[in-house]
């Protein structure tokens, strides 16, 4: 299947310690989806892993994440985001931007309290619900 030019398929990521958050947008780029949560093995696996599913997917643009402090200063996780960020770019090819983070888990673990699921599913779907969030708030500021 082809691709329209003019498609901007973003795909959202929640980059965390032992798992990432994965998020696609529609084909206009206007509406977010959660799409999976990846558990990290090492560097290089989830590069790779990465790099196929956005190809697969054909997405223009990686929105990362970026977990600043609560008065918005940078931290020892903001650097080492950046550092991925670059990374996945060199590795895919596609450009990566970043978007402020620092209320989205609790923003999805609220999502998910009201939807009344019960900790062991709401903690199954944190992070892609949570890249959802991220993406779906890049969408809407651009």
């Amino acid at each position: 299947m082809m691709m329209k030019s003019n498609s901007k398929r973003f795909m959202g990521l929640d980059y965390g310690d032992k798992r990432i958050g994965i998020a696609f947008s529609d084909l206009t780029g206007t509406i977010a989806t959660a799409f999976e949560v990846y558990t990290r093995k090492n560097e290089e696996d989830d590069l790779n892993y990465l790099f196929d599913l956005a190809k697969n997917q054909e997405a223009t643009k990686i929105i990362l994440g970026l977990p600043l402090n609560a008065d918005g200063t940078e931290g020892e996780r903001t650097r080492l985001t950046y550092d991925f960020g670059e990374k996945l770019k060199n590795k895919t090819g596609i450009e990566v931007d970043y978007y402020d983070e620092r209320f989205s888990s609790l923003e999805a673990e609220e999502i998910l309290k009201e939807a009344r699921l019960p900790w062991q599913e709401r903690k199954k779907l944190l992070d892609k619900v949570a890249a959802q969030i991220i993406l779906q708030d890049y969408l809407n500021s651009n």
